[in-house]
């Protein structure tokens, strides 16, 4: 669920198609997405098991530990891109605001924190050229938790 107003719209980003764009402004701290209406986790070698399931990678984001989930229907969250540098931080399914965000901002957050373990997304990061590769679990809930401590010890505007 998105909870900002918000549209989607041609991304700024060069060959990221479309992007989600904030209509209100979003205060640093503030939640921008949350998890809603998952029925089902995957596992990682259960989804490469399987070829209907392998099929729908390209729609794929964990949640924790070894659970994925997959969106072949393309829910609005789905057009949040990467950036190695994002304003939205991704943790455990939610997205928080890094910083105040005004209306007309595009979220983008860190897909490492989305792909499995050492699985390299199919196309590069746009402004650095470097290769997009999923973190451990360990690595990424340990750099999402200091991230969301840190962002919400701050005193903000």
């Amino acid at each position: 669920m998105i909870l900002p107003r918000y549209h989607i719209a041609a991304s700024a980003i060069p060959g990221a198609g479309n992007g989600l764009f904030l209509d209100d402004p979003v205060a640093a701290g503030r939640i921008i997405t949350a998890p809603d209406a998952i029925d089902r986790t995957f596992g990682h070698a259960e989804i490469a098991a399987s070829a209907e399931l392998s099929g729908q990678m390209h729609a794929c984001a964990r949640w924790f530990e070894d659970r994925y989930t997959l969106s072949p229907d393309w829910p609005d969250e789905c057009y949040i891109n990467h950036s190695f540098k994002p304003n939205g931080l991704w943790h455990l399914g939610f997205v928080f605001a890094l910083d105040d965000l005004s209306a007309g901002t595009e979220i983008t957050v860190d897909y490492r924190h989305l792909l499995p373990p050492g699985v390299a997304e199919d196309f590069a990061d746009s402004a650095t050229g470097e290769t997009i590769t999923g973190l451990s679990w360990s690595e990424s809930l340990a750099s999402s938790t200091l991230a969301l401590a840190r962002l919400l010890d701050t005193p903000h505007r």
